[in-house]
């Protein structure tokens, strides 16, 4: 299900709003000047307690590859996020999304996870934090395994301040190696709900 909507009529106290009632909104490309909003009959998460990390990437976590910062390059992130590579020609991310989730940021309700190599960024994710849910936005990796440890990191994170809920949208194979599930829109909003009416957690 979507529905369009001219970008000058978004603000961030709208974009909240639609997190909370299960919405979020794309581009259909980088230069197109208007957003719709997403609501899926079927909706990506993983579940907190069951997050799965394989042998393999556990033993590559404990070699640490890369320095894992906390929201120290935000913009570098939706900037790798939203980079065209050889299996992703286009990109949903445009100008007013990278200006919307900016602000977010600035608010204290979007953050990235971010994989330094030196002083190279190399990788990352970001997303929205409301009250005890996260979604997952974006993600991005320009060395192997950058973005999967990043998301190891992000759920490190969530269970130590408390969230209850990490939305993927949707979900992939890769994310389903994690432990990604799709439930029923129905389901999702009985675990929205409790989890964006709860108290912001400090991310």
């Amino acid at each position: 299900m979507a529905r369009r909507s001219r970008n000058n009529d978004i603000t961030v106290d709208i974009l909240l709003r639609a997190y909370s009632i299960g919405l979020f909104p794309m581009a259909d490309a980088a230069d197109d000047p208007e957003l719709f909003w997403v609501e899926p009959e079927v909706r990506g998460i993983i579940p907190l307690d069951n997050f799965h990390v394989s042998k393999s990437l556990a033993k590559v976590i404990r070699k640490k590859p890369f320095d894992i910062r906390f929201n120290t390059d935000f913009e570098g992130v939706m900037a790798g996020c939203a980079a065209e590579v050889d299996n992703r020609p286009s990109t949903w991310i445009n100008e007013t999304i990278r200006r919307l989730y900016t602000e977010l940021h600035e608010i204290g309700h979007a953050h990235s996870v971010e994989a330094w190599e030196g002083e190279e960024l190399v990788g990352g994710l970001y997303g929205v934090s409301l009250g005890s849910a996260f979604f997952g936005e974006s993600m991005f990796s320009r060395r192997t395994n950058a973005s999967k440890i990043c998301l190891v990191y992000l759920v490190e994170r969530l269970r130590k301040k408390g969230f209850t809920l990490l939305d993927t949208q949707f979900t992939t194979e890769h994310l389903k190696t994690f432990g990604a599930i799709d439930v029923p829109k129905a389901d999702y909003a009985k675990l929205l709900e409790p989890a964006v009416n709860s108290a912001d957690i400090l991310f």
